[in-house]
C-alpha cells in the first residue's frame, strides 16, 4: 500500500488510505445554525462559517480518494432516560439539553438541530454515530466499526475544538489510533479557547497528535 506523507507540526504525519478515516464531529444544526444550541447560549456561530467551508473540501477531498468517513452526532433519546443527571442541570443563558427551541428540542434524537447539516449531510456507506458523551468512543460501537475495517489512523475535523473534538481526540489516542487534526477544519466559538487546544494537540513532541491544514492534507493526496 503506498504510503501518504502530509506535512504537519511536529512532524510529518505518514498515512496509507486504506486504513485511515475521515472523523467528522458533530457538524449538527444544533451546533452550526441560527435557532441551534449554540445561538440560544448567546454564542457567535459566524466563527463556524469557515469551518463548515473547509469541512465541505475536506470531505470532498476524501470522498474522492475513496477513504472511509465516519460521521458523529451528539444527542439523547427523546424520553432523556440516556441523559446523565448532571447534563441535565446544566443551563446557560436558561437554556438545556431537552429544552424546546427553533430547530426542536435541544440535542434530542430525530428533532431536526440535532441533525447533521446538509452541506455535509452523510452519502450511504458513511457511518453515523450517535453518541451520548463528549468523547466518539464512550458508550458507541465506534471502535467496533473502525477494527472491523482496519483503520489505524484518524484525520480529525469538525466543532467543537475544546469539547468534542478534544474528547474524542484522546480517547482515539488512548485506543491506538494516530490522529491528525486540520486545525482549519476544527471550530469553536471563542478563538483563544481553539488556538489553546490546538497547541495541546501538539504539545510534548505530538502528546494527541499532530496539526495539519487541509491545503496539506489535499497536497499529500495529490502527491501521492
Amino acid at each position: 500500500m503506498p504510503a501518504y506523507i502530509c506535512k504537519a507540526d511536529p512532524g510529518a504525519f505518514e498515512f496509507q488510505l486504506e486504513t485511515t478515516a475521515l472523523l467528522i464531529v458533530d457538524m449538527q444544526r444544533d451546533f452550526l445554525e441560527k435557532g441551534g444550541f449554540g445561538d440560544l447560549m448567546g454564542y457567535d456561530i459566524t466563527r463556524m462559517e469557515g469551518v463548515i467551508r473547509q469541512c465541505r473540501l475536506a470531505l470532498q477531498a476524501a470522498r474522492e480518494a475513496g477513504m472511509f468517513i465516519v460521521h458523529t452526532r451528539e444527542g439523547f433519546r427523546p424520553d432523556l432516560t440516556d441523559a446523565a443527571p448532571i447534563k441535565l442541570t446544566r443551563i446557560y443563558n436558561d437554556i438545556g439539553v431537552g429544552d424546546r427551541g427553533p430547530l426542536g428540542r435541544v440535542l434530542v434524537r430525530g428533532e431536526p438541530g440535532h441533525d447533521i447539516i446538509p452541506e455535509l449531510y452523510p452519502r450511504p456507506g458513511e457511518p453515523v454515530i450517535d453518541k451520548v458523551g463528549h468523547g466518539a468512543f464512550y458508550a458507541t460501537d465506534l471502535e467496533l466499526i473502525f477494527k472491523n475495517q482496519g483503520i489505524k489512523s484518524l484525520i480529525i475535523c469538525g466543532v467543537v475544538t475544546e469539547v468534542c473534538v478534544h474528547s474524542t481526540l484522546r480517547e482515539a489516542k488512548d485506543h491506538g489510533y494516530a490522529c491528525l487534526v486540520l486545525e482549519d477544519c476544527v471550530g469553536s466559538y471563542s478563538e483563544e479557547f481553539h488556538r489553546v487546544s490546538i497547541d495541546i494537540v501538539k504539545t510534548q513532541g505530538g502528546l494527541f497528535g499532530k496539526v495539519s491544514s487541509l491545503a496539506e492534507l489535499l497536497r499529500a493526496l495529490d502527491d501521492a
